[in-house]
């Protein structure tokens, strides 16, 4: 019988092409891909990929998951793909490493407090609420793009979160330049040819052009700040920006640079904006499709918070149900699809050997599909989410946000706005999709539709 190690090895060789692996395959459909792995090898801890010409070790088990994002973490650096996303979002929470990680994240962890957070509850609902009396004037009978119109509501709601101000007048154009860079970021990351930034392709053209336009935005409202900043240094707003700018490092008294300010707004920038927006998506795509889910949500709003009342950062805790469909609605499609992980040393996971330098994968979308974790695992069923099965459950087998020290910053931010907006929307309608194109989900960075999602308004009191 083959030892362990043989027998992952034999496994990963038996079914990958000569010089391309298993790259075309993945390319050709990411999570049908993963899928197949992890069914055919579900007996299996750890399974060994070739993609784009190198080795990963797909790791399949929540324990082995939680030894690489916690246990064991410092041995465990972000993967190359995150050096892509960096020429974008620089040296941010996102993409750096090390001592310098630890140090920012200590000064932007008090931008996320709760109590900071609690201040942002009546803005969400506003926001939300504003996009309520754009559909007032929508025409009847004719699917809305509620992809663009949630794109659009969650920038509203990052910028005011961020600046304070409405900015969004200045962000023309904001949404299509993030979305070139994603495409960009997805294409590179699964080429085998790679021409370098400075070489005048097409894309590279495009993804500069991209890159400008954003860091330009960012760099405008970071320069207005400061300048406010010089002429009244009393002046101080209740927004991510001021925290970020005034916070200090307890040992250095030092600040962050514009540059740091920039990469750091960036990245916020871009998860309160993508990442939300697409997890907003896939639930309304959800509830148009049970309408069972919906009528518990609103007998609990309506217990809660009376008829067509918002949550309140007190309230919000008591809405229980509603909490678990937004957890489920993350379960089935985390923006946060996938993550790389190269390791500094030599290690094991369930007994087999990581080398130094080879690279782990960790699907997020497979664990939470993982049909050992989760009873009918591929059905929208916000009664996973009870505290009885969530008890059962490995910790590690659900991570919307990642897990570990580099848990993502924003989360509580995400799931409270989340929980705002479906409650405000769904008190006034009922959503039906349109039929005449399929839905499918679309892995590029983050986890979104294919095509914009069409779906019909129906007011409830109609």
């Amino acid at each position: 019988m083959l030892s362990k190690q043989k027998k992952l090895q034999a496994v990963a060789a038996a079914h990958k092409l000569p010089w391309v692996g298993h790259t075309l395959a993945f390319v050709k459909n990411p999570l049908g891909f993963l899928e197949k792995i992890q069914s055919r090898y579900h007996h299996e801890k750890v399974v060994k990929l070739s993609l784009v010409g190198r080795e990963f070790h797909l790791v399949l088990t929540p324990e082995d998951v939680k030894h690489v994002l916690q246990e064991n973490n410092r041995n465990y650096h972000k993967s190359e793909a995150y050096s892509v996303l960096a020429i974008f979002l620089g040296n941010g929470l996102l993409t750096s490493e090390g001592d310098f990680w630890r140090r920012q994240r200590k000064l932007a962890q008090p931008a996320f407090y709760k109590q900071r957070l609690a201040l942002m509850v009546e803005m969400m609902g506003s926001e939300t609420k504003g996009l309520l009396d754009k559909w007032v004037s929508e025409k009847e009978n004719i699917p809305i793009d509620i992809t663009k119109d949630i794109l659009n509501l969650t920038l509203g709601i990052v910028t005011k979160a961020l600046f304070s101000a409405d900015v969004k007048h200045r962000l023309e154009g904001i949404s299509e330049a993030l979305n070139d860079i994603m495409h960009y970021a997805d294409d590179i990351l699964k080429s085998f040819v790679r021409f370098p930034l400075s070489f005048p392709t097409p894309a590279n053209r495009r993804f500069k052009r991209a890159v400008q336009k954003v860091e330009g935005i960012i760099y405008d409202i970071i320069d207005a700040r400061r300048q406010e900043l010089k002429r009244n240094p009393k002046v101080r707003y209740d927004d991510l920006l001021d925290m970020l700018i005034h916070t200090k490092d307890e040992e250095t008294g030092e600040t962050m640079t514009d540059k740091q300010l920039r990469d750091e707004v960036t990245t916020i920038f871009m998860a309160g904006h993508e990442t939300t927006a697409n997890a907003l998506s896939w639930a309304l795509y959800l509830l148009a499709q049970h309408s069972e889910v919906v009528a518990k949500m609103r007998q609990e709003l309506n217990a809660v918070l009376g008829k067509n009342g918002t949550p309140t950062f007190e309230n919000i805790r008591e809405l229980k149900y509603l909490l678990q469909v937004v957890q489920e609605v993350m379960r089935l499609y985390p923006p946060a699809w996938i993550m790389g992980r190269k390791a500094l040393k030599s290690d094991l996971l369930s007994g087999y050997p990581i080398q130094a330098n080879s690279f782990v994968l960790i699907s997020i979308y497979l664990l939470h599909r993982h049909p050992d974790y989760w009873e009918r695992p591929n059905d929208f069923d916000p009664d996973h989410f009870l505290p009885e099965p969530t008890k059962s459950r490995p910790t590690y087998a659900y991570i919307p946000f990642g897990g570990g020290p580099r848990m993502c910053i924003g989360n509580n931010f995400a799931w409270m706005e989340m929980q705002i907006v479906i409650a405000v929307l769904i008190q006034k309608y009922d959503f039906v999709l349109d039929n005449t194109e399929k839905v499918e989900p679309d892995p590029l960075v983050t986890l979104r539709p294919k095509k914009n999602l069409k779906i019909y308004l129906k007011p409830i009191d109609a």
